[in-house]
């Protein structure tokens, strides 16, 4: 994918684009993310059907240490090699619903950032989403499911800088079962960390929404510009 994905003419919320609804798990994270709750279960959540199955956090895999939290600053951004995509970000706030508003449904290949929330860099956990896909292609978090801990994630900022995350979790999360703490509850405290949420599952043609959340989580490990 690329930040100069082209964009779909469907403007209303049918297809198999992320509607309203299939976003609303977001209001109950955001509600305790909120809270500041930081004892968050670690492990692996309950494998989902139709998608790659989650994998925690393998303990073979060697993360660096943390990085010390950045100033403050926007994000312009997001790279993320593995799955080749270079995406712009635009600030979403909540939709009458009280849900995370994503990104235009005519814009696939944008990514959306919480801008009432943690600035990435920052200490605390900044959130990220994007669409999973339209009626005809994949969208900008098609191949979010297959990152892997240890990877890299970059954000560019409005300051000139570039802060580098480090993936240390990838979990699918049923929307019947969903753990808003551990989805969203900072890893450890004081640290900059970062989530990428995309819809997994499978697609549920009768409600025209998916059946899970991927969830990737990613913490502060490196900077430059």
């Amino acid at each position: 994918m690329s930040d100069d994905m082209p964009e779909h003419g469907r403007s209303s919320g049918a297809g198999r684009l992320l509607t309203g609804v299939a976003w609303a798990v977001l209001l109950l994270g955001l509600w305790l993310w909120g809270r500041d709750l930081t004892d968050v279960r670690q492990g692996i959540a309950a494998p989902t059907t139709g998608d790659i199955a989650a994998v925690g956090r393998p303990p073979e895999v060697r993360l660096p240490p943390a990085l010390k939290p950045l100033t403050s600053a926007a994000p312009q951004r997001i790279d993320i090699p593995s799955m080749g995509v270079q995406a712009p970000v635009v600030g979403r706030g909540l939709d009458g619903q009280g849900a995370i508003d994503p990104p235009p449904f005519d814009q696939p290949g944008v990514v959306g950032w919480y801008a009432a929330g943690v600035r990435p860099g920052a200490a605390g956990t900044a959130l990220f989403v994007g669409h999973v896909d339209t009626e005809t292609r994949p969208a900008v978090f098609y191949k979010l499911s297959t990152v892997r801990p240890g990877q890299t994630v970059r954000v560019v900022r409005d300051d000139g800088t570039v802060a580098e995350f480090t993936v240390d979790d990838v979990q699918v999360f049923p929307r019947d079962h969903f753990d808003a703490r551990q989805a969203y509850g900072p890893r450890e405290s004081g640290r900059a960390e970062l989530r990428l949420v995309t819809c997994g599952g499978t697609f549920d043609r009768v409600s025209r929404t998916y059946t899970a959340n991927v969830v990737v989580s990613a913490y502060l490990t490196g900077h430059g510009r």
